[in-house]
């Protein structure tokens, strides 16, 4: 396991006009799925399929996900960063149009698997030009911004949707515009785009896992909970008697937590030698923060305020494990690792509502906090784990 603190590149300028063109991009993007997530299920709903069948569909996005993230490097590699992402955006908005046109429903199960190769393809080849460009002392800022333009993506979407509806072709042409619109910033930036050298001595795909081992694990937590969370977070807060509209302005204050925190946090992992430490943090926070959570029941506005800072902090694993993981590495084994970074995220999308599920079968309303618990507090035992390993071998050094 390769985990040195060693911040890559002597370049200390920002890259604006690269990081622009690639957060651009990928949060046109993310409005896109922002709308077109909603409206897909609304569309299978009134043809009269089964929530089963409905959610067999969408699990193929996670499957189609982790499948996807190693090809990203390879295909970056003999085409190009530029014209894979060009490539990428295309087949994306085609597959996304396609669902409108297509007849029966199996067929929405290779466009479905299409689309998320497209668009994991994106986010990897995305965040590894970011990471790229961001100078060490800048990237936590560079990043936070990324991640905060791009949960207004998402947020945006789901806006768009309530204001044209599911009928005719709109949504879908919309959604195809959205995303060709993408192309334009990746183009402009096309001589600026990082590029990936080929290197013999590499090995396979998934020992990038293990390269950073607290920036992988963080973004499986970060995963685990964030899908997991929002998905069961309506059920944990009608079983604790909150209304409908209470819980879900409780997940509301969760999202602007995760939109308003992560500049500022970010800004602190600039100033802070090792991140790992932050990392530590966030989780110690994600699991003090879900143990309290039944505490906060009897008062909504106390409640409101622990999940807007535990939202935010939680969402940092994602923000500040990028980070990190920019800081170790460059070149081909950024990229490679980006890839191993998306794949546990979408490892941690699969895990995290099926644990918290089972859990709450198990052991009722407080089973959702205890599954919660279990993610962070392994994170905390890896985090502390890493952190000894390097002063122990600081002190054999000296």
């Amino acid at each position: 396991m390769n985990e040195t603190i060693q911040e890559g590149g002597n370049d200390e300028r920002v890259h604006w006009r690269s990081i622009s063109a690639a957060i651009a991009s990928i949060s046109v993007v993310g409005i896109a799925i922002g709308l077109g997530t909603p409206l897909l299920s609304v569309i299978l709903e009134s043809r009269g399929y089964s929530a089963s069948m409905i959610g067999l569909n969408t699990a193929v996005a996670g499957l189609a996900s982790i499948s996807a993230a190693p090809l990203a490097t390879p295909l970056a590699m003999r085409f190009g960063v530029v014209w894979t992402m060009l490539a990428m955006i295309l087949v994306g908005a085609l597959a996304f149009v396609g669902f409108h046109f297509a007849p029966s429903f199996w067929m929405w199960f290779p466009l479905r698997a299409a689309l998320h190769v497209a668009l994991t393809v994106l986010f990897i080849l995305s965040e590894f030009w970011i990471s790229t460009c961001a100078p060490p002392h800048r990237r936590g800022l560079v990043l936070g911004i990324y991640a905060t333009v791009l949960s207004l993506g998402f947020a945006a979407g789901p806006w768009l949707f309530a204001q044209i509806g599911s009928s005719g072709f709109l949504p879908f042409g919309l959604t195809f515009g959205l995303v060709m619109v993408a192309a334009i910033p990746v183009l402009l930036a096309r001589r600026e785009s990082p590029r990936i050298v080929h290197d013999e001595g590499n090995g396979g795909f998934f020992r990038y896992i293990w390269m950073v081992p607290t920036a992988t694990a963080a973004v499986l937590v970060f995963g685990a909970v964030e899908t997991g969370g929002f998905a069961l977070f309506p059920v944990y807060g009608a079983r604790l008697g909150y209304s409908e509209a209470d819980a879900a302005l409780l997940l509301t204050m969760i999202g602007l937590g995760n939109v308003i925190l992560q500049i500022p946090i970010g800004m602190i992992s600039d100033r802070i030698g090792d991140r790992r430490w932050l990392l530590l943090i966030c989780a110690t926070t994600g699991l003090v923060g879900t143990l309290a959570m039944p505490l906060f029941v009897g008062n909504w506005h106390l409640m409101a305020g622990l999940l807007f800072v535990w939202g935010g902090v939680v969402a940092a694993l994602y923000t500040i494990g990028l980070a990190h993981l920019g800081s170790q590495l460059s070149g081909r084994d950024l990229a490679s690792a980006n890839a191993a970074f998306v794949f546990c995220y979408g490892l941690g999308m699969i895990l995290g509502p099926q644990a918290i599920g089972v859990s709450m079968d198990m052991f009722g309303v407080h089973g959702f906090g205890w599954a919660l618990a279990v993610f962070f507090g392994g994170y905390m035992v890896l985090s502390l784990g890493r952190i000894a390993a390097k002063v122990g071998g600081r002190r054999s050094e000296a």
